[in-house]
């Protein structure tokens, strides 16, 4: 696809794109690390929040790419290239396509209630996805306990609800500045 023929159907040329992709995905890795940890099990961060963004304005492609630089790059600064760092990056990969699946599926035109939704199911996934993480990385490196899973699951997951609720009810404002702004019009909030 060349550019005049991108720009014609977003209303954006790629270096637009690949700049709005960019910020979005250093935004995942500050958030990243302004992260609450809670020991080597549970960490409490909004390093998702950009990728859901950027699915639901641009479309799985965007939040998929989003998620794998922000992610990765996370990751490469935080803990160096491990045999699980791409397993680390995935359930991010994973939310970012299936979000961004789901606004071009249903013609997703940012009312609160689908983006309520959207948050809720992204964060739940995002929280089983890095439960398997946990188990594979635990088998792996050898520090594997059952507690580690089947204890801390249901902290997680009331954890991972409340993230969804609260990014899902400030995000509507968010995004309909950020549809105007970068003249992403065609999902503007009505």
């Amino acid at each position: 696809m060349d550019v005049k023929s991108f720009a014609n159907r977003t209303g954006r040329t790629r270096t637009q794109q690949l700049a709005t992709d960019a910020l979005l995905a250093a935004m995942c890795v500050v958030l990243g690390f302004m992260s609450i940890r809670i020991g080597n099990i549970m960490k409490i961060s909004l390093e998702d929040f950009p990728v859901i963004l950027a699915a639901l304005m641009y479309g799985p492609g965007e939040g998929m790419i989003v998620a794998f630089v922000g992610i990765f790059l996370y990751q490469l600064l935080s803990f160096g290239i491990t045999a699980t760092t791409l397993l680390w990056v995935l359930p991010f990969v994973v939310v970012g396509g299936l979000a961004g699946l789901y606004a071009k599926k249903f013609n997703f035109n940012n009312e609160p209630k689908q983006i309520l939704g959207v948050f809720l199911v992204s964060e739940i996934l995002i929280c089983l996805l890095n439960t398997g993480a946990i188990y594979v990385d635990s088998k792996m490196f050898g520090y594997y306990y059952p507690t580690i899973i089947t204890g801390m699951i249901a902290i997680r997951m009331v954890t991972a609800i409340g993230k969804g609720i609260v990014l899902g009810l400030i995000s509507p404002p968010l995004l309909k500045t950020l549809s105007r702004v970068t003249g992403n019009g065609r999902r503007a909030i009505k």
